[in-house]
């Protein structure tokens, strides 16, 4: 028979997994915004008087309900293109839904590990430390997976002011603030905590006042984005090969003109030693009507190397194109399993998911040269890679003008991965100041200003071209001069504050009790 505090517990636990779900509604494309600090504040009620090991265990069910509705979208990949059985998509998804589980679980357990009953301590000093902490381990251990960060989904409120100063993790850090306060005002009936909240709300509101970078209209561009809407499932065949190309040079042909015009991530459904003719071609027709086309394009080198590239052709700092001189940005941060296969060796022959077309990719550098486009110096990032806001920042330099982003979501369907994704990305242009130019094949293919607004888009699953006019900016925000170095002190404060005062045993909220009748 259960006891009355294992019962106590198993309500608990089954109250996390909702109180994670429903975080999911503050993301794109629902954009509930006010949803994320209510789940926080009900992961925060849950771990309060509770011990390290049963706030693990409730961190590890919040986390459950957050990622299993949160990364959902995966299995559409997996399922659809991965040739496994249901069983088999379904296990793969409870191992990597628990994996990031266990995030939330060591939030858990850390943060009643060392300021048990502590509440100033636990709620406002090394709380949100720890989170910040977690998050990001996760957006870097295993190559990363920065997904569902906290911050995203505050795009659009008040909170959003502190993305050109302190990034996306600068927005989850005040959102743990905000959270946590509340938290320790209502448990502990005290009002002093919520100073906390409201001095963070001031603060971004201040935030909001500078302009950290002023748009140049002297240097605008025309812009054509090509959503070539090609299915997954035929884009490699070879009887398709050609009738995919005639279609984005149809839908370029009718847009030349345009300073830039934009194919997405693999647009070209060839390796690109294979048709040089093609692309001399496209090459000189571009330059005829003085325009520039970025691709993506994949490419083989002869020691048997894949790469995932962007290529440009036209007007270019390159000259006439030439396979041996083309200047190419090369993808660096592959996607695990889409784009190479940890263990290959071992998993390779396990499932044809782990044989997925174009799964064996090398990096490429780090930090590569901007492309030069038209007289445009733009720092691109090929799909996955516009989640990494480290690795672009450290790719943007003075001369950057604007951001390119191509992709191909269409291996995630009718889900809501993409709109995640276009989520990130307009974080990304609100972080640096820059415009930001989204190519895709399916969608969602967008314009973003450097306030991290959507201008134009085109509707997903339609064949189109998406014209505009961007307006490049001048200067750099503080978020791109000095990336996370901010947070870093602020984290080395507050956990050397919390420090002292627990060892000095003193400290403005340290004789915060439940009352007796609590």
């Amino acid at each position: 028979m259960m006891t009355k505090k294992t019962l106590i517990l198993l309500g608990q636990l089954l109250a996390a997994v909702p109180a994670g779900a429903i975080a999911t509604l503050s993301f794109a494309p629902y954009d509930y915004a006010f949803i994320a600090p209510l789940t926080l504040i009900l992961f925060l009620f849950l771990l309060q008087k509770q011990s390290p090991k049963r706030s693990a265990l409730i961190g590890f069910f919040y986390g459950l309900g957050m990622f299993g509705t949160g990364i959902s979208w995966v299995h559409v990949s997996i399922d659809t293109f991965g040739g496994m059985p249901k069983i088999a998509s379904m296990f793969l998804m409870v191992l990597l839904i628990s994996y990031l589980a266990l995030y939330p679980a060591l939030f858990g357990y850390l943060f009643n590990r060392f300021n048990r009953q502590r509440p100033f301590h636990q709620l406002l000093l090394s709380g949100p430390v720890i989170w910040l902490l977690l998050d990001w381990i996760r957006g870097w251990l295993f190559t990363g997976f920065p997904w569902l960060w906290m911050g995203y989904s505050q795009l659009n409120t008040p909170l959003a002011h502190f993305a050109p100063i302190l990034g996306v993790e600068g927005i989850t850090l005040a959102l743990m603030l905000i959270s946590g306060s509340i938290v320790a005002t209502i448990y502990y009936r005290n009002w002093r905590p919520l100073l906390v909240a409201i001095l963070v709300a001031i603060l971004a509101i201040l935030a909001g006042i500078p302009q950290w970078v002023k748009p140049d209209p002297k240097h605008s561009v025309t812009v054509a984005l090509i959503q070539g809407n090609i299915s997954q499932e035929e884009k490699w065949l070879p009887s398709h090969r050609w009738p995919t190309l005639m279609k984005y040079m149809d839908l370029t042909r009718d847009n030349w003109g345009s300073d830039l015009i934009i194919w997405p991530e693999a647009a070209i459904p060839a390796l690109e030693e294979d048709i040089p003719t093609f692309l001399q071609n496209l090459d000189a027709a571009a330059r005829a009507n003085n325009s520039t086309v970025i691709t993506g394009i994949l490419d083989q080198k002869a020691d048997g190397e894949f790469f995932n590239n962007i290529l440009t052709l036209g007007v270019d700092a390159d000259g006439p194109y030439n396979y041996n001189t083309a200047t190419r940005y090369t993808k660096h941060h592959l996607l695990p399993f889409g784009e190479f296969v940890p263990f290959a060796s071992i998993l390779r022959p396990l499932a044809p998911f782990f044989n997925l077309p174009m799964s064996s990719f090398s990096r490429g550098a780090y930090i590569q040269p901007n492309i030069q486009a038209h007289g445009y110096s733009i720092a691109p990032a090929l799909c996955y890679e516009i989640a990494f806001g480290e690795q672009i920042r450290e790719n943007i330099t003075k001369e950057t003008e604007l951001l390119l982003t191509l992709s191909n979501d269409a291996w995630f369907g009718r889900s809501i991965g993409p709109f995640q994704h276009m989520q990130i990305a307009q974080m990304r242009a609100l972080e640096f100041g820059k415009p930001l130019l989204r190519g895709t094949n399916t969608g969602i293919t967008a314009v973003v200003d450097h306030n991290g607004h959507i201008t134009k888009e085109l509707p997903q699953f339609v064949t189109g071209v998406l014209k505009d006019k961007v307006i490049p900016t001048i200067g750099m925000t503080p978020y791109t001069t000095l990336g996370s170095w901010p947070l870093y002190g602020y984290c080395l404060w507050a956990l050397a504050l919390s420090w002292l005062l627990i060892r000095r045993k003193r400290g403005h909220f340290r004789d915060l009790r439940p009352t007796e009748k609590e």
